[in-house]
C-alpha cells in the first residue's frame, strides 16, 4: 500500500495541497530575503480589488490580473497567511487542476512517467525561491513571483504538448494555459504561442485543435470583456508598457546566458549532439521525414530552449529554463535504452548536466534559508500583521534600526548622492537589511499616522505613498486612490501621469513620503507626482516621513 501511494502522483499532489493550506494557515516566520517589498504590489492590488477596484480599469498594472485575483481569493480564505507564501502560491489552484488531469492522463501509461513529471514541478513551486541569488545570505524571494508563476505555466505547457494524448483533454488544456499565460504575464503568452505554434507546424497538434484552443481563449476572453471590461484595458496596459521599455533584445539574451550559463552551456552542448546524431544516422529525405525529425527530441530541444530564452530575456528572478525537463524526460528514457550507441554516455552525460543544476540551486537555496531560519530574528512591526512576519540575522536587524537612525540625522548626504544620480549603495533594494530598514520605516509611519490622528482628532481617509510600494492603505485598511498604478517605477512602468491620475490624487487625504533614505527613485517619484502636492500643507510626521495634507 505505502509503495502505491509513493507511485502515485494523484497522492503527491493532494498531499501537496494539504501541506500548502496548512502552511498558509500557520502563522509562519520566513527569512527575509531580497527585494522583498515587491510583496506588497501584490497586497496592495488584492486590497484594492477586495474594495471593488478593477485591475487595468481603476489602476494600472505592469502585468495581468490574474495573480492579483487570486491573490485576493486565497487572502480571503487564510487572512493570516505569511504573505511571500500566499503570493507564489497564488496560482496553485489552476496548476495543480491542470497537473492532476495531466499525471492521471499520463499514469495511465506509466506512472513513474508520471511521477516524474509531478515531482519537479511540485520541488519547484514549493518556495518562493529563484534560481539566481541577487544576495549571499540565506531568506526566501519575496519578487519574481509573476515570472515564477509563468515559468511553471510554461512547464505545464510543455508537458501537455508532449505527453498527452487524448485530444479533448490536450486541447483543454492548452486553452486554459494559454489564456492563463495571457491573464498572468504577457510575455508568457508569447512564448506559450512561439511552442504552440511549434507543435501545429511540427505535426504535434493538429491545427484544428490548435485552432479550438485559441477559440476557446478567445472566446473566455470576450466574455471577460463583456462582463468587466478589463481585457481591452489590460490590453492597453500592455501597450503602454511597450512604449516605456524600449531596446534590442541581443543584451537582455546576453544576461540570461551569462546569469544561467550552467544551465545554456549544457543545453547548447546537447542540441549541437542531437544536431551531429541526426547527421550520422541520416538526414530525411522527404517532407514526412523532416516533420518528424521536427517533432522529436532535436527540435523540441530548439523550439523549447528558444521560447523560453525568449521569455527569460525579460525577467529579473524566475525559475529559468525549468520548462526542458518535459523535453529531457522522453530522450533520456530513450537513450537509457540505446545500449549499443557509442554516443550514449555523451547524450546522458548533457541530458543530466541540463537538467541537475536548476534542481540542485532550488534545494540548497531552500535548505540554506530552512535552517539558518531558526537562528534569525524577528523585527519590531507590530502594525505590519503579516507582512511582518519575517525574520533575519540578529546583526541585520541591529544594522537595520541603526541605519534608519543614520539616514535621518544625515539627509544631505543622501540628497548629494542623488544629485550624483547614486543609489547609497549599488544594489540597495537587494540588501536584506534594507528591506529590513524599509519594514522599520513602515512601522515608524503608521505609528505616527495614528498619533497625528488621534492629537487632531481627523481620521485620514485616504493615502498615497511616494515609494515604489504603498502598503499604508492596506495595513490601516483606508481607500486607496483610482488611477494611480501599483508598483510606481517611472519610466520602466509607470506611465505619464494624465488628467485624471492628478485629479483623484487632489482628493487623497494624505501624500505620505518616506526620505530614510532619499534616493534617485524616491526622488524620480516625487518629481513624477509634484503636479499633486501643489497647494497642500507639508508636516514633517516622523524622522522618516513627511506628510502632505489635503487642505
Amino acid at each position: 500500500m505505502a509503495g502505491r501511494l509513493l507511485l502515485s502522483s494523484g497522492a503527491w499532489i493532494a498531499a501537496f495541497a494539504a501541506a500548502a493550506a496548512l502552511a498558509l494557515e500557520l502563522p509562519l516566520r520566513l527569512p527575509l530575503g531580497a527585494n522583498a517589498w515587491d510583496t506588497v504590489v501584490y497586497l496592495d492590488a488584492a486590497w484594492r480589488i477586495d474594495l471593488g477596484q478593477v485591475p487595468s480599469i481603476d489602476f494600472f498594472a505592469p502585468i495581468g490580473p490574474l495573480g492579483f485575483y487570486l491573490t485576493a481569493g486565497l487572502k480571503e480564505l487564510f487572512p493570516q497567511a505569511q504573505p511571500m507564501l500566499l503570493v507564489n502560491w497564488a496560482l496553485l489552484p489552476v496548476m495543480l487542476l491542470v497537473l492532476a488531469l495531466l499525471a492521471g492522463h499520463v499514469a495511465r501509461r506509466s506512472r513513474p512517467q508520471a511521477l516524474a513529471l509531478v515531482l519537479p514541478f511540485l520541488l519547484f513551486a514549493a518556495l518562493p525561491i529563484n534560481l539566481h541569488s541577487l544576495y549571499p545570505s540565506p531568506g526566501f524571494d519575496g519578487y519574481g513571483f509573476y515570472n515564477r508563476h509563468v515559468a511553471l505555466l510554461l512547464y505545464l505547457l510543455i508537458a501537455t504538448l508532449l505527453f498527452a494524448q487524448r485530444r479533448g483533454l490536450r486541447i483543454a488544456l492548452v486553452a486554459v494555459l494559454m489564456l492563463a499565460l495571457f491573464l498572468t504575464k504577457v510575455t508568457g503568452a508569447v512564448a506559450g504561442t512561439l511552442l504552440v505554434g511549434y507543435a501545429t507546424a511540427s505535426g504535434r497538434l493538429r491545427l484544428r485543435d490548435g485552432a479550438a484552443a485559441a477559440a476557446a481563449v478567445i472566446v473566455a476572453l470576450g466574455l471577460l470583456e463583456a462582463a468587466t471590461g478589463i481585457t481591452s484595458a489590460y490590453v492597453a496596459d500592455i501597450l503602454t508598457l511597450l512604449g516605456l521599455n524600449t531596446g534590442t533584445l541581443l543584451p537582455r539574451f546576453l544576461t540570461v546566458a551569462s546569469v544561467k550559463f550552467n544551465v545554456i552551456a549544457p543545453a547548447l552542448a546537447l542540441i549541437g549532439l542531437l544536431a551531429f546524431i541526426a547527421w550520422r544516422d541520416g538526414l530525411p529525405r522527404t517532407a514526412a521525414g523532416w516533420r518528424l525529425l521536427a517533432d522529436g527530441p532535436l527540435g523540441w530541444m530548439l523550439a523549447g530552449f528558444a521560447a523560453l530564452a525568449f521569455f527569460e530575456t525579460q525577467n529579473t528572478g524566475s525559475l529559468e529554463f525549468i520548462g526542458l525537463w518535459p523535453i529531457l524526460l522522453p530522450l533520456l528514457l530513450a537513450w537509457w535504452r540505446k545500449t549499443g550507441d557509442g554516443l550514449r554516455p555523451a547524450v546522458l552525460l548533457l541530458i543530466l548536466a541540463t537538467a541537475l543544476p536548476s534542481a540542485v540551486i532550488c534545494i540548497e537555496r531552500g535548505a540554506r534559508a530552512g535552517l539558518a531560519a531558526p537562528g534569525y530574528a524577528g523585527l519590531p512591526v507590530p502594525d505590519l500583521g503579516p507582512l511582518g512576519r519575517v525574520g533575519v540575522k540578529p546583526e541585520i536587524a541591529a544594522r537595520a534600526a541603526a541605519m534608519l537612525e543614520h539616514y535621518a540625522a544625515f539627509p544631505d548626504s543622501y540628497r548629494d548622492l542623488v544629485r550624483r544620480g547614486q543609489l547609497p549603495s549599488y544594489i540597495l533594494y537587494s540588501e536584506i537589511d534594507y528591506q529590513a530598514s524599509w519594514m522599520l520605516e513602515a512601522q515608524q509611519g503608521i505609528s505616527a499616522i495614528k498619533a497625528w490622528e488621534a492629537a487632531n482628532r481627523r481620521r485620514l481617509a485616504s493615502l498615497f505613498t511616494l515609494d515604489f510600494v504603498d502598503p499604508m492603505n492596506l495595513l490601516l485598511e483606508r481607500t486607496p486612490p483610482t488611477a494611480v498604478p501599483v508598483g510606481v517605477d517611472p519610466g520602466r512602468s509607470t506611465p505619464d501621469l494624465e488628467p485624471d491620475t492628478l485629479a483623484q490624487l487632489r482628493q487623497v487625504d494624505a501624500i505620505l513620503a518616506p526620505t530614510c533614505p532619499l534616493t534617485t527613485a524616491r526622488e524620480a517619484i516625487r518629481q513624477h507626482f509634484a503636479g499633486a502636492l501643489a497647494g497642500r500643507e507639508r508636516i514633517a510626521l516622523a524622522p522618516c516621513w513627511e506628510m502632505y495634507l489635503r487642505p
